[in-house]
């Protein structure tokens, strides 16, 4: 019987993957790793490992001869070291299309929660200030400009829930030919032109080598006084300092993090308290059956790997096939 190992996990319970695997035929261990040693001591003798947040480096795929294919719950795969997994034959897969809706609409409410300056007015009431006026100033959604730094899967429904809301939508990805654009999303040359032109950004970008602290001092001077930020994407795609310093200076009214370099928040951060930044925990992903659906997804890529020698969403092929 093929042995798997589900690395580590933030669920209440494994039922869902031990139920799949099981009537596959697998056996599933769990663990809970966080380090390069315990991966490689508790997935001795797996064909996968089915992970959430565990390192997969060199060190790791070169000491596990057995192992074919990992596959990540989420549509993120930063933690997997995919050159060395491409050196040593091992699959990577993910689950990339699990929560495109729910990531979009908490986008979204962010946006707009920065827009109407909702928390202001909700601490203004607690504190028995009662006023529209009480929050300063607001500007009308309807004419302001959206910008998007990203349109995949889930830039592209952002773009679709906002096109009725903004003014304009514009975006840049540089990966995408003209004809994958909707035809109510105008395109930006590249970041500097996006940054210039929009009112409120909205990042959707993968985390690479290249997108690693893309937002910056450079991008967010670019911005006009009064913008705002939202990033439901990966943490290290922001500079945080860099970020704190713009809402210090009046080029950022206010910005929204659904993702952090660091998670969770250091108690020291200077992110937490800030008045005009909005944090949720890393949960734009989030509903009921958005997380169903993301684990069955990762967990039958190893399944479809097992039975057919390929996973169903491939982010790297690889060479090593099942002995099953």
């Amino acid at each position: 019987m093929p042995r798997i190992l589900f690395s580590d996990h933030d669920f209440p319970n494994l039922d869902l993957e031990r139920g799949l695997f099981g009537t596959a035929g697998v056996e599933m261990v769990a663990a809970q790793c966080s380090s390069e040693e315990q991966v490689i001591e508790a997935a001795s003798g797996c064909v996968a490992i089915l992970l959430q947040y565990a390192p997969i480096t060199e060190r790791v795929v070169a000491a596990l001869p057995d192992l074919g294919i990992v596959s990540r719950i989420g549509a993120g795969f930063d933690t997997i070291d995919t050159e060395a997994c491409a050196r040593h034959g091992v699959w990577v897969a993910n689950s990339p299309d699990y929560g495109v809706g729910e990531v979009a609409t908490h986008a979204l409410a962010l946006a707009l929660a920065l827009v109407r300056n909702v928390l202001a007015y909700d601490r203004d009431v607690r504190a028995g200030r009662w006023h529209y006026l009480s929050s300063g100033p607001l500007r009308r959604a309807s004419e302001l400009t959206l910008g998007i730094l990203g349109l995949g899967r889930i830039g592209k429904r952002m773009a679709h829930l906002s096109r009725n809301i903004f003014r304009r939508v514009l975006a840049c990805d540089p990966y995408l030919i003209d004809g994958d654009f909707p035809a109510y999303v105008e395109r930006a040359a590249d970041a500097a032109t996006l940054f210039a032109a929009a009112d409120l950004v909205s990042i959707h970008t993968p985390l690479t080598a290249e997108t690693r602290n893309m937002v910056g001092s450079a991008l967010l001077s670019r911005m006009r006084p009064g913008s705002w930020l939202v990033n439901t994407a990966r943490g290290a795609i922001v500079d945080t300092d860099d970020l704190l310093a713009a809402l210090g200076n009046g080029i950022l009214a206010g910005a929204a993090l659904d993702v952090l370099p660091v998670e969770p928040v250091p108690a020291d951060s200077g992110l937490l308290g800030h008045p005009r930044i909005i944090l949720t925990p890393h949960a734009a992903f989030f509903s009921v059956q958005a997380e169903m659906e993301l684990r069955r997804k990762a967990a039958q890529n190893i399944v479809s790997w097992l039975e057919r020698g390929k996973p169903d969403y491939v982010v790297l092929p690889g060479s090593r096939q099942s002995k099953r």
